[in-house]
């Protein structure tokens, strides 16, 4: 019998870690990334007072393109630097949530530094 380690335990398990040691300030928010087969998601988060200030996603209505592929992922950074500077965020701290820093997560965070956040 063939044992497949548990790849979603591993992540959260990373997820963990990096969150022990980052967290997100009404200055500084946390730019949390969650990625799905199908969908990619971004969050601006304030971990002082527990508030979401800004999302974005390749769920939403308006949104064209498939957050399947690195071209959605980009687009829904661009789409929460959008969202961020409506607010005046210009500065966050990236959280890439246990991925590792390819594909479709680093395609988001350029996205995001296109569209003019500071990390």
């Amino acid at each position: 019998m063939i044992n497949r380690p548990d790849t979603k335990a591993q992540r959260l398990k990373r997820h963990k870690r990096v969150r022990a040691k980052i967290s997100g300030t009404p200055d500084c928010p946390r730019l949390n990334v969650f990625r799905s087969e199908r969908h990619i998601y971004a969050q601006l988060i304030d971990d002082v007072n527990g508030i979401t200030l800004a999302a974005a996603s390749s769920v939403e209505k308006d949104f064209e393109g498939s957050g399947s592929n690195k071209e959605g992922a980009r687009k829904v950074g661009k789409l929460i630097a959008e969202r961020a500077k409506a607010k005046g965020i210009e500065d966050v701290v990236f959280d890439r949530g246990g991925y590792i820093y390819h594909g479709r997560v680093q395609e988001l965070a350029e996205g995001a530094r296109e569209g003019g956040l500071n990390f």
